[in-house]
């Protein structure tokens, strides 16, 4: 996921956030700090191995900051940096989309007629 010169935004943005897991990561980030337990339990199906490659590749990217608390056990935080938090307009906007028009979410589909207007099923 490093940073490949290109002279389109949205290629070089696309190489940023296209790897499988990362937008939920970012999405994840933008409700406040989390650890990584945190994380791994949110992600639901993602490897331990899989979200740390995610944050480390964030990280290389200045999307991501970690912060480690000098304490025992060790506790280790994740945030996004500024970079990160101007990507959470983009996840908003997938949000509403997703809810508008693929039909997940608290808002029906724009696509799907109303229950009362649908011809009956044939039997």
């Amino acid at each position: 996921m490093a940073e490949k010169e290109t002279d389109c935004p949205v290629c070089a943005c696309a190489e940023i956030i296209s790897g499988k897991w990362t937008l939920l990561v970012i999405r994840d980030l933008a409700d406040g700090n989390r650890r990584f337990c945190e994380l791994e339990r949110s992600l639901d199906g993602i490897s331990p191995r899989t979200l740390s490659l995610r944050l480390r590749a964030l990280e290389d990217c200045d999307v991501v900051e970690r912060h480690t608390y000098p304490e025992v056990p060790p506790r280790v935080e994740y945030a996004l940096t500024e970079k990160g938090r101007a990507l959470t307009p983009l996840i908003d906007d997938m949000r509403e989309y997703g809810s508008r028009w693929l039909g997940v979410g608290d808002e029906p589909a724009a696509e799907e007629e109303p229950a009362a207007k649908r011809a009956p099923a044939a039997a």
